[in-house]
């Protein structure tokens, strides 16, 4: 792992050198990798405590009174440690693994949905929302009698403030489910006024952070929300393995979420009780390999720092955005003024499958499709855009690759 030095720079060609899968070629050409929004690339020293722990430690946790359950369990549970003190959580016991951050609001939505909302409440969410902050509140919907509104979103790609108010003055949400950085548009929410609206009228407030905790950092009690998700896969860490952060008193109020072991304090054949939070939401083997290579994952991103990824980010999108806006054909989806390295784009004449079929064969991935937010394709007249997304790892040459290749697809359709 390279320390970097300087707080507010970053030496991308020397992180370039931590993460193997970056050497390679494709077609003969180098790999330009723009899709970290899906699924981020991991670092040596991911792949090493992984490997580390597999042959070296590796044994089940919580149960065993062996050396190696016991080495396991310590690192295994530090990685809560280290999830608590990556967002400023408050104590250990408010950070609850699952498996992504579908697994955390289907959670969510299960246990606090069904265990504390009533029927005739309603959840608000917006219309950039990823289908995993969409599909668990409609199956709420219809299973439990809870209205789901939907705040829009402005020609400009954010969130309609006066609108998302509006839909709160009746005092029927309980809960606002947002996003806090779209993985479409970019747009970053403003978080802090949501939470005070919210708040205001009676409403608790979840925080999908799958894509903001990778660009900045989220502390949870300077927010004030109640609720916050995100996954690790995004973060350079493996998949498998998410997180749901919430406050303490209301993860005590949720009844569990799946029953089995490790969730409960006693069983018998006439009844169960149930563990102590966090534990009685993680029923089962955990993903305990996973789980390491996550802490793994999180001292990596902090040994960089917040402020140099953001500055590196900043730089790399304002270079996007100035290279694609000269890109005859070329229109950009979104123009909120606060986003992030996620950038969608539609081509004249071209379907996205096919930009990004032939940027392929430049050695260059990009996303195609709906991205997993088909309302909000629908809400700008789209089925589909390309997606370029950012990392740590992506230089501003990539973004001139991506440029290049994009006006030979427009040559090719002209």
């Amino acid at each position: 792992m390279n320390v970097m030095t300087n707080p507010t720079a970053l030496d991308v060609e020397r992180i370039r050198r931590d993460f193997p899968i970056l050497k390679q070629t494709i077609r003969g050409k180098p790999l330009v990798f723009l899709d970290s929004a899906a699924s981020a690339q991991k670092p040596r020293a991911v792949i090493d405590a992984m490997v580390n722990a597999m042959e070296t430690q590796y044994a089940n946790i919580h149960r065993g009174l062996h050396w190696m359950s016991e080495r396991t369990t310590e690192a295994y549970e530090s990685t809560r440690d280290a999830v608590a003190a990556l967002m400023n959580a408050n104590d250990r016991s408010e950070i609850v693994f699952t498996g992504n951050s579908t697994g955390a609001i289907n959670l969510l939505a299960h246990s606090y949905g069904r265990g504390v909302l009533k029927r005739g409440q309603a959840v608000l969410i917006s219309g950039m929302e990823h289908h995993s902050n969409i599909v668990p509140w409609q199956m709420l919907r219809d299973a439990h009698g809870i209205e789901l509104r939907v705040a829009p979103v402005t020609d400009a790609g954010e969130l309609d403030m006066a609108a998302f108010e509006a839909l709160l003055e009746d005092g029927k949400v309980g809960l606002v489910a947002i996003t806090h950085m779209s993985n479409v548009l970019g747009t970053i929410t403003p978080a802090e006024r949501i939470v005070r609206i919210a708040h205001a009228h009676g409403a608790k407030v979840m925080f999908d952070g799958s894509q903001a905790i990778v660009h900045r950092k989220v502390d949870v009690r300077a927010l004030d929300c109640d609720f916050y998700v995100w996954t690790g896969h995004k973060l350079y860490g493996p998949t498998g393995i998410g997180v749901l952060w919430g406050k303490r008193d209301l993860l005590e109020r949720m009844p569990p979420f799946m029953g089995g072991g490790d969730m409960i304090s006693s069983v018998t054949y006439e009844q169960s009780t149930w563990a102590a939070v966090p534990h009685k939401f993680e029923a089962g083997t955990p993903a305990i390999l996973e789980g390491i290579g996550l802490k793994a994952a999180i001292d990596y991103v902090q040994t960089i720092g917040y402020d140099a990824m953001a500055a590196h980010e900043a730089s790399l999108t304002e270079h996007a955005l100035a290279r694609l806006a000269g890109i005859q054909g070329l229109h950009i989806l979104g123009q909120a003024q606060d986003r992030g390295g996620v950038i969608s784009f539609s081509l004249d004449k071209a379907h996205a499958h096919d930009v990004a079929t032939l940027l392929d064969r430049q050695g260059i991935a990009v996303r195609a499709g709906h991205h997993c937010a088909e309302p909000l394709m629908h809400r700008f007249n789209l089925d589909s855009t390309a997606r370029a997304s950012f990392g740590i790892y992506t230089t501003h040459a990539e973004i001139d690759a991506l440029a290049d290749g994009l006006i030979r697809v427009r040559e090719f359709f002209a």
